[in-house]
This record gives structure tokens, sequence and C-alpha cells, in this order.
């Protein structure tokens, strides 16, 4: 459909019809039940906007190149803490990467059968500011794709032409995934579990888009996984797959989670054992916050120019912002943490950022992984968000955490303005909000090359320093114009 025929259709039926017709095509689709309730006439937890969020075709250029990049970020960090464990590079990457971790996590990391596995979906969290993009966080087990397929499918109904297109999302997982089987008809069975279970509506929803189309796949509850000689079975009464051999296993659960997750010892044989393949891999390694600290450490400078490549690495440096891993012991008398400067003093003492201003707390302290608290943007603290005696307290928090759960601190980027409109589905009218915006593109990994799928926007006012999915948040596809 061109322009002017979308800008008609769009005349005709009036931003109320549009809101209203997405919601109703989203009707029993119980996508991200963890947000809050549905409301009313409402069947989202976020705000419908009545178009997609538009961005320019530069743009989409600038987040698509950032694909291979990526990429390229996983493999190096893949190598760094492999030649980390056998001394070719400092221990202290290795410790870093290892600390709170359990031993089953370190055994299967270390395994030379799962060298070179990777993920087969790349998730960056973009804050597009004035400056550039910046991305805040890179997630190799992310949720959204399947919320994203369901929201595309409904604007295109109206028209829209969404990037990645109407089978960008499905399509994309299928052929990342199924790929991993080398069989011609596999069956993808994707795992949540009851720690991942905000996103079990949008998994279940996209395995019956999946099926829809004639592919074999299906959602289900680690416990309705059968072992047997042979590998994984189906193991769920309702499933058309029942009895049937699983293939490939999507893992939607957390690695810190896995004591808590029914017949984990028997999924561990089997991916062990090479019974099933598994993504993402069992690499608490490559699902870390402090890689982007290891990316600017200046001692491992030569190491990064060497296997991401100058390109890479420049570009790697530019939208990660500054990280450190907050360390618990003492700094050296004679040293100061690189880059960190507290009222044009470098800083020595992790102590000595209690004392700063809310100008010089413009920082982030998180959780670096490992951890119910580093995921879903929970546990995030963001400096000059909060009181000086918060902010302090969250330091020495940090810092007491540090043997099991190592945190990161990270430069903050304000994002720049949009002008979004929404649908107020209790007043019956349109509105606009002023807002920032977190883009959030998937990237499929197959042969070795990117493909971009799909662009979630969330879009929040701008009194929030965190940009997540909230009541108050509007959550749209992305399309290009101009």
């Amino acid at each position: 459909m061109s322009d002017c025929q979308v800008e008609a259709n769009l005349t005709a039926k009036g931003a109320r019809e549009r809101a209203q017709a997405i919601n109703e095509g989203l009707a029993g689709a119980d996508l991200h039940r963890g947000m809050v309730e549905s409301r009313g006439e409402q069947n989202t937890p976020f705000r419908i906007s009545p178009e997609p969020f538009w961005i320019d075709p530069g743009l989409l250029r600038e987040i698509e190149a950032l694909g291979p990049h990526l990429l390229a970020f996983y493999q190096a960090a893949s190598r760094l803490y492999l030649q980390s464990v056998r001394g070719s590079q400092p221990d202290w990457v290795r410790d870093y990467l290892e600390r709170g971790k359990t031993e089953t996590v370190i055994d299967y990391q270390r395994m030379k059968r799962f060298r070179s596995d990777l993920p087969v979906i790349i998730r960056p969290d973009i804050i597009p500011t004035e400056d550039g993009l910046i991305i805040s966080e890179l997630d190799s087990v992310p949720g959204g794709f399947g919320l994203l397929a369901a929201l595309t499918e409904q604007y295109a109904r109206l028209g829209f032409e969404l990037v990645g297109g109407e089978d960008g999302i499905p399509g994309g997982f299928w052929r990342a995934v199924s790929s991993l089987s080398g069989k011609e008809d596999p069956l993808v069975a994707i795992a949540v579990s009851d720690e991942s279970d905000a996103y079990r509506g949008e998994m279940e929803w996209l395995a019956r888009r999946l099926r829809s189309a004639g592919r074999r796949a299906t959602a289900l509850h680690p416990r309705e996984i059968a072992f047997g000689e042979a590998g994984l079975f189906v193991d769920r009464e309702d499933d058309p797959e029942r009895g049937e051999r699983i293939d490939v296993l999507y893992r939607f659960f957390e690695l810190f989670d896995l004591k808590n997750i029914p017949k984990i010892d028997l999924i561990l044989y089997a991916i062990r054992k090479e019974l099933v393949r598994a993504t993402p891999p069992i690499k608490s390694n490559l699902e870390e916050k402090l890689l982007f600290a290891l990316l600017h450490h200046g001692a491992l400078r030569d190491f990064w120019r060497e296997h991401l490549g100058e390109a890479s690495y420049a570009v790697c440096r530019r939208v990660f912002p500054k990280t450190w891993v907050v360390d618990a012991r003492p700094i050296p008398p004679h040293a100061v943490i690189p880059d960190l400067e507290i009222g044009g003093r470098p800083v020595s003492d992790w102590a000595q950022l209690k004392g700063a201003t809310q100008k010089e707390r413009e920082l982030v302290l998180k959780a670096s992984g490992f951890s119910p608290e580093a995921w879903g943007s929970r546990g995030v603290l963001i400096g000059h968000d909060v009181s000086a005696e918060e902010w302090a307290n969250g330091i020495d928090r940090a810092l007491a955490l540090f043997e099991r759960t190592p945190h990161v601190l990270q430069r903050f980027h304000k994002g720049r303005q949009f002008r979004i409109a929404y649908y107020d589905f209790d007043d019956g009218e349109t509105k606009t909000m002023n807002a920032r915006v977190r883009l959030c593109p998937y990237f499929f990994v197959e042969g070795g090359e990117t493909r971009l799928g799909g662009i979630l926007a969330t879009a929040v006012s701008l009194e929030k320093k965190v940009i997540h999915g909230m009541s108050e948040a509007i959550m749209a596809p992305v399309a290009v114009r101009g």
C-alpha cells in the first residue's frame, strides 16, 4: 500500500477506530500478563497508539547495521572468557564472569562441544539520544518478540508496512531456531519457567502462530517435558505434539533459577549428551552486563581490536556506555578507577560516589546478571532520580553483594524527546504525550549472519528515567516514513 493510500485509509478510519481495531484484535492474547491487569474494555496492559512509531530511513539503516557488530561482540566475548579460562587472557576476566555462578553453569559454559554456540536472538535496548544511539543493555534471552509479532499483525491489517514485515518475527525466529536441528521439519519447544511466567502468554501466541503456518512448534512448562533414552518429549495432554520428540529446546528460563525448574537435571543431561539442541546456550558469561565494562577496559584493548576488528570495535565503544564493575576489593593507594570522576577528582574509593551531587549522580547502578534483579528493569537505581541517602545505600548494597552478585555502574544517557499519540479508552479520545523512547530491534542469527525481524518501541513520559513496559507506557511496532 502506498503512502497516499495509507493516509487515505487512516483518514477514513480515524484514530479511534484504529486503536479499537488493534485492541479487539488482541483480545484473549494474554500478552505480557505480568505488567498489570487489563483495564475495562482495553485488552492490553499498556497504551495503544493508533499508528506505528515512525522512524526515518537513515535511523533504520543505522539500526540494521548494528546487527553484525553485535554478533561480532558476542563472538569476541565468548573467546575472551575461554582464553581467560585457559590462561592466555587475564584471570580476573574469568573471575568476574564466574563470580556467584553455580558449578553446574560453569561446567556447561566451559564444555568444548558448546564452545562455538552463541545466542540466535540478539536484542539491544537502544536509547535514541541527541548525540546518537546508546545501547543501555544487550539481551540474549529477551522477551517481547512474541508481543511484537502480535502487535505487528494487528497494525499490518490496518495497512501499515512495518519494519521486518508481518512475518519478520515468527519467520525469523523459526529459521534461526529450527536451523540448529539440521532437519527439514523439526519440533521446536519453547520452555517457559515460573520465573518467566509474565512472558508465557506471548510465547504461547507465537507457538500458535507458527503452527498456523504449518511449522511444528509448542510452548510449554518444563514440567511438561518427558525424558526418554532418545531425548526429550512433549508430555502435555492438550498439545498436538504430545509424545513427539523435541529437536530444539528454546530456553526461556534464567540460569540463576535452574534449581527451581522441574526436571532440570534430565533436561541438562539431554543437552550435554546432545540428544536435543538448546538455545540460548547455557552460558551465563554471555548474559552479564559487565561485558560492557570489559569492552571499555584499557588492559583488554588489544584483544578487542584483534577479535572485533577496528570497525566493530569503534562502533561498540560508541554505542555501549561507559561501564564499571563495582568491585568491593580495596583499590591500591596509587590507583584510580579509569575515566570516573566526582567533583573533578578521580575516584579511588567507591565511597566517594556516596557524596556525589545530584548532577554528578547521572549514573545507573544495577546487577550485572545471574539474579532476579538483573532483568525486566528490576533493581535499577538511577542516581539523579533518588535521594542522596538512597544512592548511598545502593552503593553500599552493591559492594556487599559483590561476592555473589556483581553490580555495574553505567553512565546515564538521556533520550531525546518524541511526541506520540495514544488512545485513552477511559476518556474515549486520542491524546498525545511528550516521551522518551526505547527501541528494541530483534536480530535473528542464521548461518553466521544477522537479520532484523522487527523493532518494538516503548515510550514513557519525560519524568520517567527508566523506560520499560508499564501501564502508562505506549508500546508499538516501528515503521519507516520519510
